[in-house]
């Protein structure tokens, strides 16, 4: 395929930055290569995007970065061009809905204009929209039993594992107690965070144990069991039969217990690899009769009550999903026929999300499916099975976290800067440069390209021009001033031939090890989109990249397959960035890569004031101190050593004073600070400093936790 023409023109112009500090030999070029009148691409993209920038409305923006596709019902665009936040769903009426800027500026803003004084990055939880997940899930299916007359209910269980914050945890059982809500944990402290949580809920909410388990996990699930839980002793390893046999009868707990089965459906996605035969978890077929058979000769078979199985995260289509439940009710109907008293079929997680809203049944960022299809699909699977073997109808137990949790919060950040584009000229000039023959031969073969409008040819000798020409530099026969010519007039090359701006890197106030943590570690791809602007017309193709000193800290796959994400000129104002979906996983998978630790939260719910919106907490994210303490330091310590060392080389004055703005460094988070001013001002010549009173008080309300301060003067 051919390139775009390059067409050609005379016009004067001004040379980039650099060229006028050549120095003048008797190799040097002095002619010049024109660019400014290329046809069809170049110049009728700058025009097109010119006239079009005044037409730009919100509505072309949510279509530019789909936001009614991944974000309905709860995110929308406004007519001042912000995100809104419509807490209730498709029930949101119109004064109901959040301006999210304006949440951001009460959390950002300083305490002395009446915000918060939180520094960024920021998590903004909303838990009217975890409210209405568990509502439509709950809603979906009711509809499904009611309508295809299916004879027992639905009953619900979250896994904390997906967000183990204690908010979360807690409104999601406050929110599920009308419906028997329950909890499932993996572990021994979310077995314990569940049952603390529960003691709050409905009496019959289920507490369901998964997770490989030891005789201390066990113990605990059966005193769980004697102090009234519901508890479920999911059976994930053969062995682990006899160890419940064995302390439920020292404890004289009769138990309850699920068998998890290794279905051999499987889906193929990268979220299948925990299922099929060869799956990380379950009991085969085998398994599972000997299980029946302890079970059976200690007198316990009626324990045995629920079937658990898993096919995996992110179930693509319905037609995977009732192969999966239909072999699950498969095994739950032979199990009733060897005599186990089941009354409950888990059909764990696997509901997805719509990443991208493509809706499409062949991604891991999609699902083909709603609530209602979903819900329809599994009700259908089992009744079939079990009308069949004239079965009784089982409660039906699904563990959909990530359908839960995902769209309740948003990581809200800033793009901080941006790199240099390629020299904005309407004419190339490289006078003057000293450079080897095969450069100039290189350059006029160029020249002749543009006038022929061969772009092909043009930037093949472009390229290879700027190659001799970094050879030269690293044998020291060409000046830096001269490679940046080179580099600039290869960059505009590109740029004309391509018809379009280059992609920009922008510099955003995040960690993504640490915030975005499956972008890197499995190449999630989340929304992110500007929370604000959303009226004007984003004319930069960018990338994003992190404050960590890691290649990998950077974000270039984006929703749609694009591999940048258009965005604004940040300008001089603060410039915010949102990452939608993002509510599952992401917290608790995050580490502290460079020491970066997680955002500050604040919850927020819709109210009937004058912005809609009241935040009900706010926590500022670990300062350097925090982090530091992850990896053993001990902070008090470090600053004691750094106070003394100050004191010894600028004496005690002077030290203790600079000590202070180390001080304040521990307090703060290690994210930067924008609108940050020095607290150290430079009193004379001699060296002597003191600190900003003023600044420091600004600082540490943001920075210091309310029970630690440490000692520091100010002069």
């Amino acid at each position: 395929m051919g390139m775009p023409a390059l067409a050609y023109s005379v016009d004067s112009a001004v040379p980039p930055p650099g060229y006028s500090t050549f120095i003048a030999g008797e190799s040097s070029i002095a002619t010049t290569v024109s660019f400014s009148s290329f046809t069809t691409t170049s110049a009728a993209v700058v025009d097109s995007t010119n006239s079009n920038s005044t037409n730009w409305s919100p509505a072309h923006s949510s279509t530019l970065y789909r936001i009614d596709s991944w974000g309905a019902p709860y995110f929308a665009v406004n007519d001042s061009g912000n995100i809104t936040v419509r807490p209730h769903g498709s029930s949101t009426l119109s004064h109901q809905e959040i301006d999210l800027l304006k949440v951001v500026k009460k959390a950002s803003d300083p305490k002395s204009v009446g915000g918060l004084g939180l520094q960024m990055p920021l998590i903004v939880r909303f838990p009217d929209v975890l409210k209405n997940r568990l509502e439509s899930l709950q809603s979906a299916f009711v509809s499904a039993i009611q309508t295809q007359g299916y004879e027992s209910r639905y009953q619900g269980v979250y896994p904390v594992k997906c967000n183990q914050d204690r908010f979360v945890v807690e409104d999601i059982v406050k929110f599920g107690t009308p419906f028997r809500f329950g909890l499932e944990a993996g572990s021994k402290p979310e077995l314990l965070l569940a049952m603390s949580c529960l003691c709050k809920g409905n009496p019959e909410a289920l507490l369901i144990c998964n997770g490989f388990k030891d005789a201390e996990y066990i113990s605990l699930a059966l005193l769980a069991r004697k102090f009234q839980f519901n508890t479920v002793i999911v059976l994930e390893q053969e062995e682990e039969v006899k160890l419940v046999i064995d302390i439920s009868k020292k404890l004289s707990v009769r138990p309850v217990i699920g068998l998890r089965a290794k279905l051999r459906t499987k889906h193929s996605g990268h979220f299948g690899s925990t299922s099929g035969e060869k799956g990380k978890f379950g009991l085969t077929m085998n398994h599972i009769l000997r299980v029946v058979k302890d079970l059976h000769d200690s007198d316990m078979l009626d324990c045995l009550q629920l079937l658990h199985f898993h096919i995996g995260s992110q179930i693509p289509s319905t037609a995977l999903l009732q192969d999966g439940v239909s072999e699950a009710a498969q095994i739950y109907s032979e199990l009733t026929r060897l005599g186990a008293d089941m009354k409950v079929i888990d059909i764990g997680g696997g509901l997805g999300i719509d990443y991208d809203g493509s809706k499409s049944g062949n991604s891991d960022l999609s699902v083909s499916y709603s609530l209602e299809e979903y819900a329809s699909a599994v009700v259908n699977a089992i009744r079939v099975v079990c009308d069949r073997k004239s079965v009784k109808h089982p409660i039906i137990c699904s563990e959909s976290g990530r359908a839960i949790v995902s769209h309740h919060s948003v990581l809200i950040f800033e793009a901080m800067s941006t790199t240099d584009t390629a020299p904005s000229m309407n004419q190339i000039n490289l006078p003057f440069i000293e450079l080897s023959e095969d450069a100039r031969s290189d350059y006029w073969n160029m020249s002749d390209a543009v006038m022929r409008h061969d772009n092909e040819t043009c930037f093949f000798y472009a390229d290879q021009l700027k190659q001799r020409c970094v050879e030269q530099f690293k044998e020291g026969s060409l000046g830096i001033e001269q490679l940046a010519a080179v580099d600039g007039l290869f960059d505009l090359v590109t740029k004309i031939i391509a018809g379009t701006e280059p992609v920009r890197t922008y510099l955003v106030n995040l960690s993504i090890f640490t915030s975005i943590p499956d972008f890197w570690s499995i190449g999630q791809i989340f929304p992110i989109v500007p929370i604000h602007r959303l009226d004007q017309k984003p004319e930069v193709k960018a990338i994003l990249s992190d404050l960590t000193c890691d290649s990998d800290g950077k974000i270039d796959k984006f929703i749609g397959g694009e591999a940048n994400l258009p965005l604004h000129n940040p300008g001089n104002g603060q410039y915010y960035l949102g990452m939608f979906l993002g509510g599952a996983y992401q917290e608790a998978l995050g580490g502290v890569h460079n020491l970066f630790g997680s955002p500050s939260v604040v919850t927020v719910l819709q109210s009937d004031g004058p912005h809609s919106f009241a935040i009900t907490h706010a926590m500022l994210g670990p300062s350097c101190a925090d982090v530091l303490r992850v990896m053993q330091h001990e902070p008090k310590l470090m600053f004691e050593n750094l106070k003394h060392r100050a004191e010894e080389f600028c004496g005690i004055d002077a030290g203790s004073c600079l000590a202070s703005t180390v001080a304040r460094s521990f307090h703060n988070m290690p994210y930067l600070e924008p609108r940050s001013s020095c607290s150290l001002t430079a009193m004379n010549s001699g060296g002597f400093y003191y600190c900003n009173k003023e600044d420091y008080y600004a600082g540490s309300e943001t920075g210091a936790n309310e029970d630690e301060h440490w000692p520091y003067c100010f002069a």
